[in-house]
């Protein structure tokens, strides 16, 4: 990519949404004429769960492939637990994939900030806030960035509490990951979230949809509700000088039990190219 091209960052992809193997993700990446890709599971494992032997076949497979590694995608606080779960699972998860961030020269982990579990709204706040700050002390320990997601817990849909949460952390290890496409399902604007928030916005998810709730389904970039259109003009309005990375959930959606066999290549291809043609007419 041209030095004066935008994003700065890139294009990039989440990796098991085109294919569950890592020869296979790499491939997708590679077919799309980019340079960097997004990791969170390799045959069906979590990144953080990989064995020694895993972990070494990664860092040499993606460095073969000359690809950059632009985020690792972790469970922290996510949809599939609670603020109840216990925190050293998290520690720990947060322990291997700096070890691999290490190994890979990438400096952001996403993570999320906890569904409830039954505590009251302040309760569930400082819960949130609590953990948080130890797992941005360790980050900042380990020098990577965590990236909170516009999806699951408390800080998810509201900028006023994601702005808290940044604030209450208070650490240049917390920032944040802007899914564009999240809305739809979750019941608000992207494009309005986007606008208070894009200072803080250090990477970007690119999905689209119609529906919304229980019946959101997934469209190419740009055929759906989201406002991904609107929302790249805000980022580059803005100066955003990260990556744009396709989590597509054509084929791939986790949250659902949907993960991609070797047919999801097609699709995830399909959106990367349609994300390079929206770039490519997002005005200056």
């Amino acid at each position: 990519m041209p030095a004066e091209a935008w994003p700065a960052g890139g294009l990039c992809g989440i990796g098991d949404e085109a294919a569950p193997d890592l020869d296979g993700q790499l491939a997708a990446v590679r077919t799309l004429g980019w340079d960097a890709v997004e990791l969170r599971t390799v045959d069906g494992l979590a990144v953080a769960d990989l064995d020694r032997a895993g972990r070494a076949r990664l860092v040499r497979a993606v460095h073969a492939a000359g690809l950059r590694v632009v985020c690792l995608d972790s469970r922290i606080g996510g949809w599939a637990g609670t603020i109840a779960d216990p925190l050293d699972r998290d520690t720990g998860e947060l322990a291997a994939l700096a070890g691999l961030c290490a190994e890979l020269g990438t400096g952001f982990v996403r993570i999320m900030s906890y569904p409830n579990a039954g505590l009251t709204g302040a309760g569930w706040r400082r819960a949130v806030v609590d953990r948080i700050r130890v797992l941005a002390d360790l980050a900042a320990a380990a020098g990577i960035t965590l990236l909170h997601e516009n999806c699951a817990g408390w800080a998810a849909t509201s900028a006023e509490r994601t702005l808290d949460l940044l604030d209450a952390v208070g650490s240049p290890a917390l920032r944040l990951l802007f899914d564009v496409g999240n809305g739809v399902a979750h019941g608000y604007d992207a494009p309005s979230l986007l606008a208070d928030l894009l200072p803080f916005v250090a990477h970007v998810h690119v999905k689209d949809a119609v529906g919304g709730g229980a019946g959101t389904s997934y469209t190419l970039p740009g055929d759906g509700k989201a406002g991904v259109a609107e929302c790249l003009r805000l980022l580059r309005a803005g100066g955003y000088s990260g990556a744009l990375s396709i989590e597509p959930h054509l084929a791939t959606r986790p949250h659902e039990g949907w993960w991609a066999d070797v047919t999801g290549t097609a699709s995830f291809i399909a959106a990367g190219r349609r994300l390079a043609e929206l770039v490519e007419d997002t005005p200056c």
